[in-house]
């Protein structure tokens, strides 16, 4: 597995179901949980690895790390909160995103076990942000067109050499999918 990185037009195509769910997607699981350990992020999703199954990962500091398998948000709050968002597919770009403060999810796990989780915080935007993926929408897209805009020159320089390294494709992301820096930092450093 390696990240795709913004310009894949695997990152912007829905996923399909996980049908059945098999025990290969506990291998799978185990893999996208090393992969956004060595990334050092909080959440990845099928397609950002090439798989364009309905599957993301999520570990937060001090919790175990969650497989959700076909996902469904099932509910958001009325409240609306904002905060700093970077993604593995993005690396380096970080942009303030307003997202509802908490959300009811139904998943199944790794093992094929149907579960509802009601998330707050943290866990609640790193939910929706991965959902996202799996929809083939990038956080990036929830800014205003100015500002996705300059966004993504600002990428674009560092791809090209005028800044911070971007990677390429070889599984060495530096870079993070995390959900605010300070909870970002809180692992990473």
């Amino acid at each position: 597995m390696e990240i795709e990185l913004l310009g894949s037009g695997l990152l912007r195509q829905k996923a399909e179901p996980v049908q059945p769910i098999g025990h290969e997607y506990r291998k799978i699981a185990d893999d996208m949980i090393d992969m956004l350990h060595a990334g050092k992020g909080v959440g990845l999703a099928g397609p950002q690895v090439g798989l364009m199954k309905r599957i993301f990962v999520v570990h937060i500091e001090g919790s175990a790390p969650l497989v959700f398998i076909n996902p469904s948000i099932i509910g958001t709050s009325q409240e609306l909160t904002r905060y700093e968002e970077g993604c593995l597919s993005i690396p380096g770009i970080w942009a303030e995103i307003e997202r509802p403060a908490s959300v009811r999810i139904q998943a199944w796990n790794a093992q094929g076990k149907p579960f509802t989780l009601d998330a707050e915080g943290i866990l609640a935007r790193v939910i929706q942000h991965e959902n996202d993926h799996l929809e083939g929408v990038l956080f990036i897209d929830r800014l205003p067109e100015g500002k996705r805009n300059k966004v993504i020159a600002k990428y674009e320089r560092r791809a090209a050499g005028g800044g911070k390294a971007v990677p390429g494709k070889n599984g060495g992301v530096p870079g993070a999918e995390k959900t605010g820096r300070a909870a970002a930092r809180a692992g990473d450093s």
